[in-house]
């Protein structure tokens, strides 16, 4: 049977993900598309993704889905947010080293559902339509 979720998945499906209520870890690459870095960036986080199918993971370009980012301020690229139990645990910028990546990923699914210390409120904002669109 073919697999109908791919392993990265665009932001605009993201709040329909079957497996967002399950998933330990919601990791969401925040790009650009001029961005050479995140161009770079994308094939790592897709093998990633690919050997991680427990955790969700999503891309943003920052100014095609600028509606479902809202005000969001992404200073550097690319930037990644991880969410748990539909809590902010991390916003922050990351290069395409795929170790460095891979660790901080597992890092976060290990870490409990509790917020960290001054994420910007839009990231909450952010949380809260990805829950909503979980049913949670």
């Amino acid at each position: 049977m073919p697999d109908l979720h791919p392993a990265l998945n665009p932001i605009a499906t993201l709040g329909s993900h079957p497996a967002l209520t399950e998933a330990p870890l919601i990791v969401l690459a925040l790009c650009a598309e001029w961005c050479g870095t995140c161009r770079d960036f994308r094939p790592v986080l897709q093998r990633l993704a690919e050997a991680r199918r427990e955790i969700v993971f999503a891309w943003a370009d920052i100014e095609e889905d600028a509606e479902l980012v809202g005000d969001l301020d992404v200073d550097s690229f690319p930037t990644l947010a991880a969410f748990r139990a539909g809590v902010p645990i991390h916003f922050g910028a990351s290069l395409p080293q795929e170790g460095v990546v891979a660790r901080t990923i597992d890092t976060l699914a290990a870490r409990p559902a509790r917020p960290a210390a001054d994420l910007p409120v839009a990231l909450h904002a952010l949380a809260n339509w990805i829950g909503a669109g979980s049913g949670r």
